[in-house]
């Protein structure tokens, strides 16, 4: 990890440099895929342990395959490095080519920006898109190298040998398709399902209406809001205003003359990896169940906040990388911090609160919950 981490810190500093140069595909693997390959324990030089140009059923070949006791198990295809990784048509051959050969994992990279897709899931070749990693600072100015290396070093040679990653696709995939069915459910809870709620609660008398109205109020789905909400305070305006640009003249002005617009979940989620989209529907659930019916969601132009009352004790942005959670809590009067926490008193940023918790793994989010637990008990009185 220490020589990722150089690594990685190194390229940060020459990203600006090389991108001025503007590099092709073999110069980006030789000057940067490769050196972060070694350092994730792959020998590049060894035809055991990666096979370059590996050979697909269709004449072609993927840069890289990394092999574990011969088999590969991850396939890496490198573009040049001005490249937004962002083609369909690229994205769904290399997947394509992963699961033909029943490879799970495989890799999209320009050599700053790692894509990372599950190649075995029954959806759209960019539906696969676990999580991605940039080490561009651009990208998102608060994530730090640490961040990035842990992120990262899922790819290593010791955590694939491990299942690490295998491990965590499945919980995020299948956490996914679990939720899904259970909002289907919950929007139309079918009969034998009341009948099992009703002899769970222990009382014959519940109808099967008054359930189906309990369920409405206290599935954490929720209520969708929007940025046009009546009671959404004069603060809570004028930053979603400020948010839309750093510019607050000439921009925020032309936006306050627009008619309100309208923001849904889609606004936030569509296109981000299936993990980050998964952590933000872990706190979700968590900040709607915390006083269920209560606790309002309000989608906004940057970012989605939590309200109880008229107090916002909660608001989060969905990074391709993870998300960005602010609370109502003052930094300097917690006791014990976690290490991803930032104290942005003073600093701008989006959302409400003066904490910051960057949450990239679930790790994180179930060590920071008890925080957003605090800023809504805080807020709740």
């Amino acid at each position: 990890m220490d020589k990722l981490l150089h690594d990685i810190q190194t390229f940060r500093a020459k990203y600006d440099g090389l991108r001025k140069r503007g590099l092709k595909e073999t110069p980006t693997r030789t000057i940067v895929v490769d050196p972060l390959l070694g350092a994730l324990g792959w020998d590049v030089r060894d035809p055991d342990e990666v096979e370059l140009e590996y050979p697909t059923v269709d004449g072609k070949s993927v840069d890289y395959a990394l092999k574990i006791n011969t088999k590969p198990v991850l396939l890496v295809e490198a573009k040049p490095l001005d490249d937004p990784l962002d083609d369909v048509k690229g994205i769904t051959q290399v997947v394509g080519y992963a699961a033909n050969d029943g490879i799970v994992w495989c890799v999209l990279t320009n050599g700053f920006k790692w894509k990372v897709y599950r190649s075995v899931e029954k959806c759209a070749a960019p539906e696969k898109l676990m999580y991605e990693v940039s080490l561009d600072p651009r990208d998102d100015p608060g994530s730090s190298i640490e961040e990035s290396a842990r992120l990262l070093w899922r790819l290593s040679r010791d955590e694939m040998a491990k299942g690490t990653l295998d491990a965590l696709g499945e919980q995020i995939f299948t956490d996914g398709k679990v939720r899904k069915a259970l909002d289907a459910v919950m929007a139309d809870p079918p009969r034998p399902f009341l009948k099992i709620l009703r002899s769970a609660a222990g009382d014959g008398v519940l109808t099967p209406q008054q359930i189906k109205e309990s369920i409405a109020r206290i599935w954490v789905k929720g209520p969708s809001s929007t940025s046009a909400n009546p009671r959404t305070s004069t603060r809570e305006k004028r930053v979603a205003v400020q948010a839309e640009s750093p510019s607050r003249t000439s921009k925020a002005s032309r936006r306050r003359g627009k008619s309100a617009s309208v923001y849904a979940e889609s606004h936030h989620t569509s296109d981000k990896p299936r993990e980050a989209v998964e952590l933000y529907r872990a706190i979700d659930q968590f900040c709607l169940s915390l006083r269920p019916g209560a606790v309002e969601r309000r989608y906004l132009a940057k970012y989605i906040s939590y309200v109880i009352g008229k107090e916002t004790f909660c608001s989060l942005h969905i990074l391709r990388g993870g998300l960005r959670v602010w609370l109502k809590l003052k930094y300097n009067r917690l006791d014990s911090p976690p290490a991803f926490a930032r104290d942005m008193s003073g600093i701008g940023h989006w959302g409400i609160g003066d904490l910051e918790l960057a949450i990239n793994s679930h790790s994180q989010l179930e060590e920071g919950l008890p925080f957003v637990r605090t800023s809504f008990e805080a807020c709740a009185g």
